[in-house]
């Protein structure tokens, strides 16, 4: 028996990966058949509420790297957690009569972070668990060179089309925002390339979770 995953912190961050990749299941799935079945802006009328809760969700990783239940660096966490809170909530929510929602964009951001997450998580769990199959380490450490750009790409496309709709004041904070995204990407990017030489390097070491 496995007594690292057995351990109590061990069987809650098992579950909470677990659930978590079947919830962003969720969104893959939703996307892609509303996708070929219905189309914008039926894709963000059924499908944005959900989303949004799925994702604010994530804000447990904070939690758990503050409280060391995870070794993942907490600025790192804490950056990319809350821009996609911004999204889902800043925009989503707040502004459902934005033209981004109903964009390809907004189709394009939910497959870019179903598909990441799926794969995230399902590692974590399998790594928790002593049992990650080596393409699936893989997947976690090669998709990202896709997927970050796409997601990026979709999350600063959705904060454009957004800006009018936003009014003045809440507009100029959304282009600070984007100001942010230079760095932001380039620090997160270039953590998952580090990350990949460790893993996938030469000399591959037993893969630990992120």
């Amino acid at each position: 028996m496995n007594t690292k995953a057995s351990s109590p912190p061990n069987k809650w961050l098992v579950a909470y990966n677990s659930i978590s990749a079947s919830l962003w299941s969720i969104v893959f799935f939703n996307t892609v058949f509303l996708s070929l079945a219905l189309g914008q802006p039926h894709v963000f009328v059924k499908t944005n509420i959900i989303n949004t809760a799925i994702q604010t969700l994530a804000v447990v990783e904070i939690v758990n790297a503050v409280t060391g239940l995870v070794k993942s660096p907490v600025f790192t966490t804490a950056t990319q957690v809350f821009s996609r809170l911004l999204l889902v909530w800043g925009i989503h929510q707040y502004l459902p009569d934005s033209p981004a929602n109903s964009h390809w964009c907004y189709t394009t951001l939910c497959l870019s972070w179903s598909i990441t997450e799926i794969i995230r998580y399902s590692y974590y769990a399998q790594n928790l668990k002593g049992q990650v199959p080596h393409w699936l380490t893989w997947l976690r450490y090669t998709t990202f060179y896709v997927l970050y750009p796409a997601g990026v790409f979709s999350e600063v496309y959705q904060i454009i089309l957004s800006l009018e709709t936003a009014g003045y004041y809440y507009g100029w904070f959304l282009k600070l925002v984007l100001v942010t995204y230079i760095p932001g990407f380039y620090m997160l990017y270039t953590y998952m390339i580090r990350q990949r030489r460790k893993v996938l390097g030469p000399k591959t070491k037993k893969a630990k979770p992120i």
